[in-house]
């Protein structure tokens, strides 16, 4: 087994997808079953399904995750950076202020979709919300439609 499989004791049988795969596959705003097509249709609207395979990708639940991921990790760079910029000079607030504002906005802005379709590959390779077609899950959420016996 390659060490980016994880095998799955209780789905029924369902093959171990490739998560590493599924997540850079979603980051990079493609669909993680083929890598073919958009996984959003907006900013950050997850189209519902996949244009190129018919992958359905409507029932993802990523829900605040992505926000807190991409709050952390520009939290963490842009106060090292002030700190590091603070120990080197000495500028006044309002200086601070016109540079980790904006830098702060911008970052988050360009992180917020690649954080949220690695999320939302995450779940499509661990067959989470929906992704796994159980019938506990179309039973809890009717809108999902199972994808049969397609193969894919």
């Amino acid at each position: 087994m390659n060490t980016t499989e994880i095998q799955r004791t209780s789905d029924g049988g369902r093959p171990a997808r490739d998560w590493i795969q599924a997540m850079w596959r979603g980051f990079r705003g493609r669909c993680p079953h083929c890598n073919e097509g958009k996984i959003f249709r907006a900013f950050i609207k997850v189209d519902d399904h996949c244009a190129n395979c018919g992958e359905v990708l409507r029932h993802h639940r990523a829900d605040d995750l992505p926000a807190y991921i991409v709050v952390f990790i520009v939290g963490h760079v842009v106060v090292a950076a002030f700190m590091g910029v603070e120990t080197v000079g000495n500028l006044a607030l309002w200086q601070h202020l016109a540079i980790w504002i904006p830098v702060t906005i911008i970052a988050c802005v360009v992180l917020l979709q690649p954080i949220k379709g690695a999320v939302v590959g995450l779940q499509w390779a661990l067959y989470m919300h929906g992704f796994g077609g159980h019938e506990e899950e179309l039973e809890t959420h009717p809108e999902i439609e199972p994808r049969g016996g397609t193969g894919r």
